[in-house]
């Protein structure tokens, strides 16, 4: 059923922003590692954006490390932060004309993985395919917590009256202002649920959750999650009728 689904490659979502998960229960099932599962997760990441950049995407963000993650056994985390030193491959993102960009709390990331993460920013600045997006050390709360000190702050400081405070206000103020909410979230791996991922910037957004575990996500999975977001109606709190007119 799902593989009769139309794919109409004149209407590919905007924004699609994923959940990768599922590189440790991957690696289990192969008998092996955590870290061996991440590392293939890694390869994935490549042929995705290739192939959402291909499609038309303008911009892919990808959930790739929480504030929750700090929270893992340490040898685990230093083996996230070498795999993600290693994975920036500029020539990637050059070669398919992608910005790349980050979101989260980059202070806290190695010195060495920010170094090379702002270098691979700075060469690609000028490129104008999709701009792909990793969410380091991120998470909504955290987000909305930081905009909510920076409004305070500019109140304080007589920048901003509280009657003046909008919807945008807020949005101006998160780490996303540079680009539109995610018109599609995709979550691999089986769980159902956002995990403090983009949760204002996804009120509106389509949901598609799948089985497969992240390594195993590839171009058809990603063409299936497309066609499926195809089939949906957006409506904006508006009824059929008038999304029709």
């Amino acid at each position: 059923m799902e593989d009769a689904l139309t794919f109409d490659p004149n209407r590919i979502p905007a924004h699609i922003a994923i959940i990768m998960d599922g590189n440790g229960r991957w690696a289990k099932q192969q008998g092996q590692v955590r870290t061996f599962g991440h590392q293939a997760g890694a390869q994935t990441v490549h042929t995705i954006a290739e192939e959402a950049a291909r499609l038309g995407v303008k911009y892919l963000t990808l959930y790739t490390f929480s504030t929750e993650n700090w929270n893992r056994p340490e040898e685990e985390i230093t083996a996230l932060m070498n795999l993600l030193f290693d994975q920036i491959e500029e020539e990637t993102f050059m070669k398919n004309n992608i910005r790349f960009r980050i979101i989260g709390q980059e202070g806290r990331l190695p010195i060495k993985v920010q170094e090379r993460l702002n270098q691979c920013i700075a060469r690609t600045a000028g490129n104008t395919g999709m701009t792909m997006i990793l969410a380091l050390s991120y998470s909504s709360r955290w987000e909305l917590t930081e905009a909510a000190r920076q409004i305070a702050q500019e109140v304080k400081d007589g920048k901003l009256e509280v009657e003046d405070i909008q919807a945008e206000t807020i949005e101006a103020h998160l780490s996303t202002h540079f680009m539109p909410d995610p018109d599609l979230l995709i979550r691999t791996g089986g769980e159902v649920r956002m995990s403090n991922y983009l949760l204002w910037q996804c009120a509106y957004s389509e949901l598609y959750f799948c089985d497969t575990f992240w390594p195993d996500f590839d171009e058809r999975e990603l063409r299936k999650a497309i066609a499926h977001y195809q089939q949906r109606e957006r409506r904006f709190g508006k009824t059929s009728e008038q999304v029709k007119q």
